[in-house]
Protein backbone atom coordinates (compact mmCIF):
# COMPACT_ATOMS: atom_id res chain seq x y z
CA UNK A 1 0.00 0.00 0.00
CA UNK A 2 1.76 3.38 -1.13
CA UNK A 3 1.31 6.14 1.45
CA UNK A 4 0.40 9.77 -0.35
CA UNK A 5 2.41 11.97 1.03
CA UNK A 6 0.64 15.38 2.00
CA UNK A 7 1.15 19.14 1.88
CA UNK A 8 2.86 19.52 5.47
CA UNK A 9 4.90 16.58 4.88
CA UNK A 10 6.28 17.87 1.18
CA UNK A 11 6.97 21.20 2.52
CA UNK A 12 9.10 20.43 5.72
CA UNK A 13 11.49 17.81 3.85
CA UNK A 14 11.31 19.66 0.72
CA UNK A 15 14.63 21.92 0.35
CA UNK A 16 13.48 23.67 -2.90
CA UNK A 17 10.26 24.75 -1.01
CA UNK A 18 12.29 25.78 1.68
CA UNK A 19 14.91 27.80 0.10
CA UNK A 20 11.98 29.54 -1.65
CA UNK A 21 10.16 30.28 1.79
CA UNK A 22 13.66 32.09 2.64
CA UNK A 23 14.05 33.89 -0.22
CA UNK A 24 10.22 35.24 -0.14
CA UNK A 25 10.31 36.58 3.54
CA UNK A 26 11.37 39.95 3.50
CA UNK A 27 13.70 39.88 5.83
CA UNK A 28 15.96 37.01 5.17
CA UNK A 29 16.19 38.44 1.50
CA UNK A 30 17.67 41.69 3.13
CA UNK A 31 19.95 40.03 5.25
CA UNK A 32 21.42 37.92 2.40
CA UNK A 33 21.35 41.13 -0.55
CA UNK A 34 23.76 43.22 2.34
CA UNK A 35 26.12 40.20 2.92
CA UNK A 36 26.88 39.95 -1.17
CA UNK A 37 29.91 41.80 -1.00
CA UNK A 38 30.98 42.02 2.28
CA UNK A 39 30.78 40.27 5.48
CA UNK A 40 29.12 41.17 8.24
CA UNK A 41 27.94 40.69 12.05
CA UNK A 42 24.86 40.01 13.48
CA UNK A 43 25.20 43.21 15.07
CA UNK A 44 25.75 45.05 12.14
CA UNK A 45 23.19 43.40 10.31
CA UNK A 46 20.70 44.34 13.32
CA UNK A 47 21.65 47.93 13.22
CA UNK A 48 21.91 48.44 9.37
CA UNK A 49 18.78 46.82 8.09
CA UNK A 50 16.63 47.65 11.60
CA UNK A 51 15.76 44.17 12.28
CA UNK A 52 15.74 42.88 15.64
CA UNK A 53 18.73 41.27 16.78
CA UNK A 54 17.06 38.16 17.97
CA UNK A 55 15.16 38.26 14.67
CA UNK A 56 18.44 38.34 12.91
CA UNK A 57 20.13 35.26 14.47
CA UNK A 58 17.05 33.42 14.04
CA UNK A 59 17.19 34.33 10.01
CA UNK A 60 21.03 33.43 10.13
CA UNK A 61 20.92 30.18 11.68
CA UNK A 62 18.11 29.05 9.22
CA UNK A 63 19.70 30.79 6.22
CA UNK A 64 22.91 28.91 7.50
CA UNK A 65 20.79 25.43 7.94
CA UNK A 66 19.65 25.66 3.96
CA UNK A 67 23.46 26.96 3.51
CA UNK A 68 22.69 30.70 1.74
CA UNK A 69 25.04 32.16 3.92
CA UNK A 70 28.40 31.22 5.80
CA UNK A 71 30.48 31.90 8.49
CA UNK A 72 33.06 33.91 6.96
CA UNK A 73 35.38 34.00 9.86
CA UNK A 74 35.14 34.56 13.21
CA UNK A 75 36.10 37.63 14.75
CA UNK A 76 37.61 38.68 18.65
CA UNK A 77 36.14 41.76 20.16
CA UNK A 78 38.69 44.07 22.38
CA UNK A 79 36.72 42.73 25.41
CA UNK A 80 37.74 39.09 24.67
CA UNK A 81 34.25 37.67 22.70
CA UNK A 82 33.82 36.38 19.71
CA UNK A 83 31.59 37.07 16.81
CA UNK A 84 30.75 35.84 13.71
CA UNK A 85 30.82 37.61 10.28
CA UNK A 86 28.16 36.14 7.69
CA UNK A 87 28.77 35.91 4.20
CA UNK A 88 26.26 35.37 1.20
CA UNK A 89 26.67 32.38 -0.39
CA UNK A 90 25.03 32.90 -3.41
CA UNK A 91 24.20 36.43 -5.07
CA UNK A 92 21.73 35.47 -7.51
CA UNK A 93 18.67 33.09 -7.35
CA UNK A 94 16.32 32.55 -9.99
CA UNK A 95 12.94 30.88 -9.37
CA UNK A 96 10.20 29.43 -11.96
CA UNK A 97 6.72 28.14 -11.43
CA UNK A 98 5.94 25.87 -13.97
CA UNK A 99 3.83 22.17 -13.18
CA UNK A 100 4.32 20.34 -11.35
CA UNK A 101 7.02 21.77 -9.59
CA UNK A 102 8.78 24.91 -8.96
CA UNK A 103 12.20 25.39 -10.21
CA UNK A 104 14.87 27.14 -8.57
CA UNK A 105 18.65 27.85 -9.69
CA UNK A 106 21.24 29.71 -7.37
CA UNK A 107 24.20 31.20 -8.63
CA UNK A 108 27.27 31.00 -6.48
CA UNK A 109 28.81 34.16 -4.28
Amino acid sequence: MQHKITLPQLKKYDITQKVIEALADAESRAIIFSIIRKGKTASNLSTSLKIPLSSVYKKLLDLENLTLVQVEKTILSEKGRRFKVYRSRINKAEISIKKPEPKLSLSAN
